[in-house]
């Protein structure tokens, strides 16, 4: 697919097959994160690949409370790809967010669904949230970005909405 296209045509997902992402394609989406571009080409940011139904239910569950419901905000999707970056870094924040924004559109030409789920910033600040890292080995001071939440479509992908007007000024 043309990357332009690919860029025109993703849409956020939010309804999921239990369907597990093929290895291969989960491999070329992680790439695709890993080469986003970074502040000063620090690399920020880890990546969390949530393939395992416990963690990624303890992640929903978790989620769900900061967000005060009991539903799922998953979705449903069955890989989660959280992204932390280093605090310590001054471009941090933007370093995540380009990452979160190369998996989805990675995930995109692969033929995957997906949407960025917020509250990952609550969620690794609390007691349980450091837990997780501390138990995964990974050490420094990480911010949680968000959750790209990763799985095949259950119906049709969302319909494009409109641009707003005045969205681009020239200035010549």
């Amino acid at each position: 697919m043309d990357a332009v296209q690919n860029l025109l045509t993703r849409r956020s997902v939010r309804k999921y097959k239990p369907d597990m992402v093929p290895q291969e394609k989960l491999q070329r989406i992680l790439e695709a994160g890993q080469y986003a571009a970074t502040g000063r080409g620090r690399q920020s940011p880890i990546i969390l690949a949530v393939t395992d139904k416990a963690m990624r239910d303890q992640l929903s569950k978790m989620n769900a409370a900061i967000m005060g419901v009991d539903s799922d905000p998953f979705y449903g999707a069955p890989v989660v790809l959280v992204v932390l970056a280093d605090k310590t870094v001054p471009t941090y924040l933007y370093d995540g967010s380009l990452v979160m924004g190369n998996l989805m559109n990675a995930a995109h030409a692969e033929g995957i669904a997906s949407c960025w789920i917020h509250r990952a910033k609550e969620e690794f600040n609390s007691e349980e949230g450091k837990k997780i890292l501390q138990d995964l080995g990974i050490t420094g001071d990480y911010e949680g970005i968000g959750h790209c939440i990763l799985g095949y479509a259950d119906g049709d992908e969302p319909a494009e909405a409109p641009r707003k007007e005045n969205y681009v000024y020239f200035v010549k």
